[in-house]
């Protein structure tokens, strides 16, 4: 059985983390989950390391808001997460919305469920079916949005 660990913070706007759970609970057996809250974005790095010694995976989510200070604390915690993964030898899928990604909540909402349940996939496809991602490589997939493909070949003359 592989676990996945899942954490997110009482800051987001939106509960992405249970969009995942639910995604891996309808479409996969045989998998443990294990969720953590944390308070705010830069958090995550040092709970996401916790969880990776009982995790093959974890999954961190964050919302940064539309301040400049926002997106700061969102790079840094993106570097903590980084850290953290190279001090385990275990992938971090880092599922991260900012604010200025939508033009009104409803679109930030979309935004934010498509790319907790996209991720959620790639979290397991990670763990269990690492093969299923190779088959995938530069087709263009995106996580929140609309996949843009691949681009076709172009010839010279």
């Amino acid at each position: 059985m592989k676990t996945i660990g899942i954490v997110d913070t009482t800051f987001a706007r939106v509960d992405m983390a249970t969009f995942a759970e639910k995604e891996i609970k309808d479409n996969y057996t045989g998998i443990k989950l294990i969720r953590r809250t944390v308070p705010g974005i830069k958090d995550l790095p040092v709970e996401c390391k916790i969880l990776l010694k009982e995790c093959d995976i974890v999954m961190a989510f964050g919302m940064p808001g539309r301040e400049d200070i926002d997106r700061q604390c969102a790079h840094e915690a993106s570097q903590g997460i980084i850290m953290a993964q190279l001090m385990e030898d275990k992938h971090i899928i880092e599922v991260f919305v900012h604010e200025n990604e939508a033009t009104n909540e409803r679109e930030l909402f979309e935004i934010c469920k498509n790319r907790a349940q996209k991720h959620a996939h790639n979290a397991v496809d990670l763990v269990l079916y690492p093969e299923k991602l190779a088959k995938r490589a530069a087709t263009g997939r995106r996580q929140g949005k609309d996949d843009v493909g691949s681009i076709p070949i172009i010839t010279s003359r």
